[in-house]
């Protein structure tokens, strides 16, 4: 990284200039072992594209954070001290915002902050769960177990999120396809058939007339801007909505409620849910903190509300299961087992055997869904194709019929 400074050099002149450093520390330290006195230092903004520091382009996905925490612990069960172990993770890391945060902590370390407080400062990037984590490592004196443990678990999460992106990537683009190509054939393909029949002027039956009058709609560049733009502003006006507690609610627990869909989003939540419990549980934290933690990470607006309702309960000194028996969302299975866990004092290890039980059934949903996906699509195309095909051939039939 380049700083440009100003400073007094050894005969008391003010001077300015740029160094190439590793970090701020390391600037002024050099600079320091030259003999100069700093005034100011910051550090030189890059002016190219590639070093635009482009919030959406560097932002720091699930993948950075695994390799991090799988590096990290690797480091810390080496028994290599903290700050340097940042400081060659820092040198490792490519994505430019997870870099600098990871100097930033170094620095905060160095400086004799404790290592989950500085992450704690760093929210937009390390969750409440992670930190918790480390925290609770830390507290202990087994932050290398907890580190290991930690990148285990978010590994396996990574790895189930994955294979359901992945799973869905064919049926997203075949669906995307036939868009595109049934958009090309109204705007470009369909006027010119229709012209030709229009200008028969014979009476055309209600499929063509609406598939004339669908491309004509298509076609007209206000028209098209107008659809666009109402599109964007419902899908402004519906992320602004959901944005209020009640209706994000509202909206999640219909989710739950999809055909087909909605029992698998439900088994990602409780994947979720029994997993970074099980994980910050078996951590240490307390079992009200972990709670309310995972209320924020489970990723559903309904489930987050039933489990504040849950802190509640426990911390009042019910069993944690109370809630969860009261709602039908929430599977009779998980409620039961979280009650023998909490009576026998083996909570964590309950609920890691659930997330297992539960990690094979949504391997098992995303199978069957693309296995009945496929012939959907099918039928969808040969509908649609039939339909166009139907409306374009029909009036030529009467014609042909009338003579």
């Amino acid at each position: 990284m380049i700083y440009n400074y100003r400073a007094k050099n050894k005969r008391g002149t003010t001077v300015e200039g740029t160094i190439e450093a590793f970090d701020k520390n390391d600037a002024i330290a050099r600079l320091a072992d030259e003999g100069i006195i700093l005034l100011s230092i910051e550090q030189e903004q890059s002016k190219d594209f590639v070093g635009i520091n482009i919030a959406f382009l560097n932002r720091v996905k699930n993948r950075d954070l695994v390799m991090f925490s799988r590096q990290l612990a690797v480091m810390s069960s080496a028994t290599l001290p903290i700050v340097q172990s940042l400081r060659i993770l820092a040198e490792q890391t490519e994505n430019l915002k997870l870099k600098q945060t990871i100097i930033d902590i170094a620095d905060d370390v160095d400086g004799g902050e404790k290592f989950s407080n500085s992450l704690e400062r760093h929210n937009k990037i390390f969750s409440k769960f992670f930190v918790s984590m480390v925290r609770s490592g830390e507290t202990s004196g087994k932050l290398d177990k907890v580190l290991n443990y930690l990148a285990d678990e978010q590994e396996k999460d990574y790895a189930l999120m994955s294979k359901i992106k992945g799973a869905m990537i064919y049926p997203a683009f075949i669906l995307a396809a036939l868009g595109g190509v049934g958009i090309v054939m109204m705007v470009f393909v369909v006027p010119k058939m229709t012209s030709i029949l229009q200008e028969t002027g014979g009476e055309l039956p209600i499929a063509t007339k609406i598939l004339i009058e669908v491309s004509s709609f298509l076609s007209s560049p206000i028209s098209g801007g107008s659809l666009l733009l109402v599109v964007v502003l419902v899908i402004i006006v519906v992320k602004f909505i959901l944005k209020k507690e009640k209706p994000r609610q509202y909206f999640d627990f219909f989710k739950l409620k999809l055909p087909v869909f909605g029992s698998l989003f439900q088994r990602i939540y409780l994947v979720r849910f029994t997993r970074s419990l099980g994980t910050l549980v078996d951590g240490g934290v307390p079992l009200p903190k972990s709670l309310a933690i995972v209320a924020d990470v489970v990723g559903n607006a309904y489930y987050k509300n039933l489990i504040q309702r849950t802190v509640k309960e426990v911390e009042d000194g019910n069993p944690i299961a109370d809630t969860f028996l009261e709602t039908k969302e929430v599977p009779p299975m998980i409620s039961h087992m979280l009650s023998v866990g909490e009576k026998t004092g083996r909570i964590s290890e309950v609920l890691n055997k659930m997330t297992e039980f539960y990690a094979k059934e949504i391997e098992s949903m995303v199978t069957n869904l693309i296995s009945l996906i496929e012939p959907m699509i099918m039928i969808l195309m040969g509908v649609a194709v039939g339909i166009m095909v139907a409306a374009v051939i029909m009036p030529m039939y009467n014609m042909a019929s009338g003579f």
